[in-house]
């Protein structure tokens, strides 16, 4: 077998790092054939390697160059930001292998992606997408009921008596589980990922966005679950480790030896689920709202969520008042085409209508 050539943009950030461990510890199976932003840590390089920002000079030229060249099998996205739905575009269009770890692309542009993607699809790298993706192996959509994308509820999940005018930037980072960057983490506590993610999973499964749930489960150990017509569920469950959905993603249809190290079942004892409370947490429900119209209203969700997190962080604005914000953007949102310049435009035009309320938004 062939070792594949795998092309990773964004090699220097925590996906990125992850999945160059992946490809090293699997030599016989991958070979690291370009990367962007930074140098392999072991000082090996791959045979491309880019460096720069989007827009300065031939950088994107030389991202689409390289995701589209014959030799190239496979490319993951771990890039933030709208930035990464050109080369994610360029890569399908070549009729490349995506394995996707940024939300951006399909919760801005979920129709233009999966239909240049076709039969070939996506292969999703988040945790909770990759275990969806699991647990529908082999199955008819036509038996699913529904996707249950699970969350650990953030840090304030578990005081519902917490005045969420009150909470400090420092409290928003105190994630109870994770270690994550500070735009994420600020995510999780407004539950704003989950919305996002619940808008990746229709796009992904084809499922329609009232068959999608969000359900709080602390423990971390439930990654998502699929209900069937029949009653039953099937569940992905394992270790809060990335490296297993790089895996899954990268070997897909095989999985690789000792990706993770095994769960002990002793550690699977004592799972809580609880409902959203979705008056509390109405993130999910503008996400679901927000993709349920279309036209451009989920890149001004996610450009609107962006900024309003810069501003929270800058302590320009209050926590309550990030999903407030994101509400009033869509509400003022005229609607647009599903081309990506309108598209594009539709992300300008939301950033630039939350930084003139708050002025010069620091970034995170």
């Amino acid at each position: 077998m062939r070792a594949l050539n795998i092309a990773v943009l964004g090699a220097t950030g925590s996906i990125g790092r992850q999945t160059l461990d992946v490809i090293d510890r699997n030599p016989q199976r991958f070979k690291l054939f370009g990367l962007t932003e930074g140098v392999h840590p072991a000082g090996r390089q791959a045979e491309h390697v880019v460096n720069g920002r989007a827009g300065e000079g031939d950088f994107d030229a030389r991202v689409e160059a390289m995701v589209t060249d014959p030799r190239c099998d496979l490319v993951v996205i771990a890039i933030p930001g709208a930035r990464a739905l050109a080369p994610t575009l360029a890569a399908l269009r070549a009729g490349k292998e995506v394995a996707l770890a940024t939300k951006e692309v399909l919760v801005m542009a979920g129709e233009l992606v999966m239909r240049t993607a076709g039969e070939k699809g996506i292969r999703p790298i988040d945790s909770e997408h990759s275990a969806m993706w699991q647990c529908l192996w082999g199955e008819e959509l036509a038996n699913v009921r529904r996707l249950v994308i699970t969350s650990s509820g953030g840090p304030f999940w578990a005081h519902p008596d917490m005045d969420l005018d009150q909470v400090t930037v420092e409290q928003a980072l105190n994630h109870p589980r994770w270690s994550m960057g500070p735009k994420v983490t600020v995510d999780s506590a407004t539950l704003m990922n989950k919305g996002l993610e619940v808008i990746e999973a229709h796009h992904l499964y084809g499922i329609a966005l009232e068959r999608i749930t969000v359900c709080i489960h602390p423990q971390s150990v439930v990654h998502s679950l699929v209900e069937f017509v029949d009653g039953s569920f099937k569940a992905q469950l394992g270790r809060p480790d990335m490296r297993l959905p790089i895996a899954v993603a990268l070997a897909y249809p095989d999985r690789l030896p000792d990706a993770v190290p095994p769960t002990p079942l002793a550690e699977l004892s004592g799972l809580e689920f609880h409902d959203l409370d979705e008056a509390r947490f109405p993130s999910v429900r503008l996400a679901r709202e927000a993709a349920a119209t279309g036209g451009g209203h989920p890149a001004v969700l996610n450009a609107a969520n962006e900024e309003a997190v810069n501003a929270f962080l800058a302590r320009d604005i209050p926590f309550s008042a990030i999903v407030l914000t994101v509400e009033r953007t869509l509400a003022a949102f005229a609607g647009c085409g599903n081309s990506l310049p309108e598209i594009l435009e539709a992300d300008r035009w939301a950033r630039a209508e939350v930084k003139e309320k708050f002025g010069s938004v620091r970034r995170a």
